[in-house]
Order: C-alpha cells, then structure tokens, then sequence
C-alpha cells in the first residue's frame, strides 16, 4: 500500500460510489483512504483532506481513463 498514488479526492462517500462499482468490475486495486473516518464524521472531510482514492501503480493507466470517461461530454458516464 506504500507505492499506491492518489487519482481522486472526495469530499462525501456517495461521490465515489459509481466509480467503485467500475473498478471492482475492472478488478483494479485500490482503496479509499479516510473512508471510514469521514464516514462517521462527514464534517471532518475538509479537516482530513477528504477520501483519497489509491490505486496501485498497475492499474494507474486504466483508472485514469476510467475517472476521464466522466468528464467525457460524449461518454453516458456523468459525476453530477
């Protein structure tokens, strides 16, 4: 977990839901850091530099262009 880079950052958990519905169909890996904590304390999401969402260094590539279909205009992926 220590080489895993940071992709996103989320303010609340329901942001980052669809986007981990795809990577566990994709069976990328990664993990939310700070998930739990804000989880319980959503407030504190600022203070702690919100969820962090780390992917390992394989997969960098592939997450990349998944998180990129959503700003896509022509993709039927939309963070709203």
């Amino acid at each position: 977990m220590k080489n895993f880079s940071c992709l996103a950052t989320f303010t609340y958990p329901h942001e980052y839901l669809v986007i981990q519905s795809i990577f566990n169909q994709e069976n990328i890996r990664y993990f939310l850091q700070n998930e739990t904590l804000i989880g319980i304390f959503p407030y504190y999401s600022n203070a702690l530099g919100g969820i962090r969402l780390m992917v390992h260094p394989e997969d960098i590539d592939q997450a990349k262009k998944i998180l990129d279909s959503f700003t896509d205009r022509s993709s039927h992926l939309k963070i709203v």
